[in-house]
């Protein structure tokens, strides 16, 4: 076996309302190469964080079942931020099992590998973004663990979302212990439909109907909060042009949707939020990845 690299992009979840069940690409990458050792052994080429080494694992369990799988090292290289609500994780559970899938002959279907990251993430928005590209609207059944199939449409490259990430770190995990156990029957309709809406509008390209369109009530009220600037970040964005705007995933980074040519001014004025609240932030200006992961090296 030779060295494999796997190519996988960030992506933003949810879009507004749409929780656990919308996930969008972005060209934002990281590239995962694992390299072939002569025992069973899984190890980072350089020293690893405990949370990219548990990922790791956790690829390799989901991939092989009750099966073996060949050791390797393992580099992570690229831009895809952690705990920024930008699919780190799902960068390394994909481009891991997709090397893995690589070195075996491909025996499982990128829907098998999308299945296989939903049961370890919980919820399918990231993963499925990461594996097919393109704005993804996935179907689980009878849990948000339990994936069924995707609807994917691609977005254009007239579209750029402005994502801006505080220097704040949000895990998943803690960000849902924010979340209530319950909300009301209008909170939920409400919901339903900017999420119904918002995909629609996505769906048949009536970009100018996006304004206004994205209103969460089950996760950003109470999570925006407690990021210093960001939901002052999402309507500066709004004020400076943008369509609209959202939490990406848990946060900490927000979005705003826009054209090519506001795109500068929507992010400045964003980070300008984040400034008020004496908070350091990181702009970037993407286009959609319309293409998922990819092998771009090993055979």
């Amino acid at each position: 076996m030779q060295p494999v690299s796997v190519r996988v992009p960030g992506s933003t979840s949810n879009c507004g309302a749409g929780f656990d069940t919308l996930g969008l690409a972005l060209q934002l990458y990281n590239t995962v190469t694992l390299t072939p050792r002569a025992d069973h052994q899984v190890r980072g080429e350089r020293p690893a964080d405990a949370r990219a080494q548990e990922l790791v694992e956790q690829a390799v369990a989901a991939f092989a079942g009750d099966g073996a799988t060949p050791g390797f090292d393992y580099r992570i290289d690229g831009d895809v931020p952690p705990a920024r609500g930008l699919g780190s994780s799902v960068t390394i559970l994909a481009g891991v099992m997709a090397g893995l899938n690589q070195w075996a002959g491909e025996p499982l279907s990128r829907e098998a590998i999308a299945a296989r990251i939903t049961r370890i993430e919980g919820h399918p928005d990231n993963a499925t973004a990461g594996v097919w590209g393109g704005f993804c609207v996935a179907r689980c059944a009878p849990t948000p663990a339990d994936y069924v199939d995707t609807v994917r449409v691609e977005v254009p490259d007239a579209l750029r979302f402005v994502v801006v990430s505080p220097e704040v770190e949000i895990s998943t995990k803690t960000s849902r212990g924010a979340l209530p156990a319950q909300v009301s029957h209008l909170d939920a309709v409400r919901s339903v439909n900017s999420a119904a809406y918002l995909t629609a509008a996505l769906a048949t390209g009536r970009w100018e109907q996006l304004r206004g369109a994205v209103g969460d009530h089950l996760h950003e009220p109470y999570r925006l909060p407690g990021i210093p600037g960001a939901q002052a970040a999402i309507a500066a964005g709004v004020d400076a042009g943008a369509l609209t705007g959202w939490l990406s995933g848990s946060g900490s980074s927000v979005l705003c949707v826009t054209t090519q040519e506001q795109a500068e001014a929507v992010g400045a004025a964003m980070q300008a939020a984040f400034a008020g609240q004496s908070v350091a932030a990181t702009v970037r200006c993407l286009a959609a990845d319309n293409t998922g992961y990819g092998v771009v090296a090993g055979a």
